[in-house]
């Protein structure tokens, strides 16, 4: 079990002090300054001052974009299928010779 990692992320002028597995550092990270530059834009664009709409409004359009991405999802080939299908393409390409 590795050690947590002990960082803070500010969102909306508020400091997050976490405890993350290293692996989720960089994520989160990028997560939190993807937030911030969405709240930047809301409040240039809308000018809204409330941290509390700013953030609802940046919630909404993340659900709303995880939705889209839900709905149109492609189905996925379960793994096992996929090796079964390769190797059913190299058992056909070897009976050829």
């Amino acid at each position: 079990m590795s050690e947590l990692l002990k960082i803070k992320l500010t969102i909306a002028n508020r400091v997050y002090p976490l405890s993350v597995a290293p692996e989720q550092e960089a994520s989160l990270r990028a997560s939190a300054k993807k937030i911030e530059t969405t709240i930047q834009q809301l409040e240039k664009n809308y000018a809204v001052r409330d941290k509390q709409d700013v953030l609802a409004m940046c919630s909404l359009q993340y659900a709303a974009q995880l939705e889209q991405l839900n709905t149109t999802k492609v189905p996925q080939i379960d793994d096992n299928e996929k090796v079964k299908e390769l190797i059913d393409m190299i058992d056909v390409h070897l009976a050829a010779y």
